[in-house]
């Protein structure tokens, strides 16, 4: 019965792992993506005006 004990941990967490990766790969594209894309490229937009900015005051 120790071998039971000793498996259960890594397999459960293999299981819940895998779950996970499902999930992400399952949710990446469909009609929510360019709604995501467009946010990213907005939080890019915003960090590297910021940092234009924050350059060109310093100089």
């Amino acid at each position: 019965m120790d071998y039971v004990s000793a498996l259960l941990p890594p397999v459960v967490m293999a299981a819940f792992f895998i779950g996970l990766v499902v999930t992400i790969v399952k949710s990446q594209g469909g009609p929510n993506k360019a709604k995501e894309d467009a946010a990213v490229d907005a939080a890019i937009a915003r960090a590297e005006a910021t940092r234009q900015t924050n350059g060109a005051a310093t100089s």
